[in-house]
């Protein structure tokens, strides 16, 4: 008698594909306001602000004031929001001075963090955190991923931190839903400007002049070639940001009651500059 035929075995169920994080699984904020103006032909106006400069009740009003102008074409695109450190020695003088300010004034990480969330109630514009590693470390970076994409920040400049030496840090922040900008300078070489146009997210961060940061009489006479030779190496926007400008008002205004009013109607003229430029 033959024996009867064995069935194959059931086929194993493919494993389930993780989800997504809740932040990741929807668009990043900094990636669709950039859609946004690239769809309407328009450059974006990024303004940097020291949170908890003069205060971090101060920093929420000024961030909505800024982003939420009555006329559009005078609202600042992106936010980067600066997380006080007491040795910042990428800064110049005036954001050292905005950093002594805000530790003075009680400023922590869990503190910047909850006035993201504060900001998030009035606000949608994009934030992106600039800052030191130190900080974040000490607060553990997997714990400020998450916590900074459930405040609703949108991504990440870890200053100090050159890609190549922090590919861990780096793919944490991607993970949680966080995009990594990079910093390119002029004295980046094309093999460096591919590097860090292929491991920055959101935009490329470009320093026009070597040095600290801070206010400038002029602009280098080749910033467009410079700017251009970025671009052929880059897919994502290429950006300079304002922020020692901004930083001096809020010193010269910081007691006043109008303050926001103040930086808000002066970062809408810049805006407005910004957004006549055809892109």
């Amino acid at each position: 008698m033959s024996k009867p035929a064995k069935s194959a075995p059931a086929a194993k169920p493919a494993p389930a594909a993780p989800a997504p994080p809740a932040a990741a699984a929807a668009e990043n904020r900094i990636a669709k306001r950039f859609a946004e103006l690239k769809a309407a032909g328009k450059k974006a106006f990024i303004a940097y602000l020291c949170a908890g400069d003069p205060t971090l009740d101060a920093t929420v009003e000024l961030v909505v004031q800024m982003a939420e102008q009555t006329d559009p074409e005078r609202r600042v695109d992106i936010i980067e929001l600066g997380i006080p450190y007491s040795d910042p020695m990428a800064d110049g003088a005036a954001n050292q001075a905005a950093c002594e300010r805000a530790l003075a004034s009680g400023t922590s990480v869990k503190g910047v963090l909850d006035t993201v969330r504060r900001i998030r109630e009035r606000s949608q514009v994009p934030i992106l955190f600039f800052t030191y590693l130190n900080p974040v470390l000490r607060y553990g970076a997997d714990k400020f991923a998450k916590d900074a994409v459930a405040a609703g920040a949108d991504g990440i400049l870890p200053l100090d931190l050159p890609p190549e030496e922090g590919p861990e840090f780096i793919e944490t922040m991607r993970k949680a839903g966080l995009a990594n900008v990079c910093l390119a300078a002029p004295t980046s070489t094309p093999a460096r400007r591919t590097l860090l146009a292929r491991e920055s997210r959101g935009f490329l961060y470009y320093v026009c002049r070597l040095g600290v940061t801070g206010e400038r009489a002029e602009l280098p006479k080749d910033l467009g070639a410079q700017v251009k030779a970025l671009k052929d190496a880059c897919a994502a926007p290429v950006c300079s940001i304002v922020g020692s400008h901004l930083v001096r008002l809020i010193e010269r205004h910081g007691k006043a009651r109008d303050l926001a009013k103040v930086v808000a109607q002066r970062a809408g003229e810049l805006a407005a500059a910004v957004h006549a430029i055809k892109a």
